[in-house]
């Protein structure tokens, strides 16, 4: 047992995310993504929805502040600029974890699958709200432990 670690960062989940470098990415997927198909590294969260998946990893992930966007979200088909209920609690997530100065952008659905192909690992959890797919980029840690 650690002391102050989220029980959700699971041995692979935290060596994985320790592994990344800065500018990697990874993927947090709802339970209808293919994640198995699509990803170099699956780590499954069974049981996990993606608010709480979300917040135990931006507890120990930092966020990418050298690019605009260091969160992506998957767009609803035909209806880009809407946000549902998963979309809502995973922003939410984002803000209450890791702050409020972090901008959210979209991706079309099939460019997301495209750009998944390329992340560092997918981390898929079992919350069956359709399009609550995400994508994350690692930032860097300064050398007093705050985000760059």
């Amino acid at each position: 047992m650690l002391i102050n670690i989220n029980p959700i960062l699971s041995p692979d989940l935290l060596s994985t995310l320790h592994s990344m470098g800065h500018g990697d990415t990874i993927v947090l997927a709802d339970a209808n993504f293919p994640s198995s198909s699509l990803s170099k590294k699956l780590i499954r969260l069974d049981g996990v929805d993606i608010p709480s998946a979300a917040k135990a990893i931006l507890s120990v992930f930092p966020l990418d502040s050298f690019i605009e966007y260091p969160v992506r979200r998957m767009e609803i088909d035909n209806k880009p600029e809407e946000i549902n209920d998963i979309q809502h609690d995973f922003i939410e997530a984002v803000k209450s974890t890791a702050g409020e100065r972090w901008k959210i952008s979209s991706m079309e659905r099939f460019k997301f699958y495209e750009e998944t192909k390329k992340a560092y690992a997918v981390i898929s959890t079992t919350d069956a709200r359709a399009y609550g797919c995400f994508m994350l980029t690692k930032g860097v840690i300064k050398p007093d432990g705050s985000v760059w």
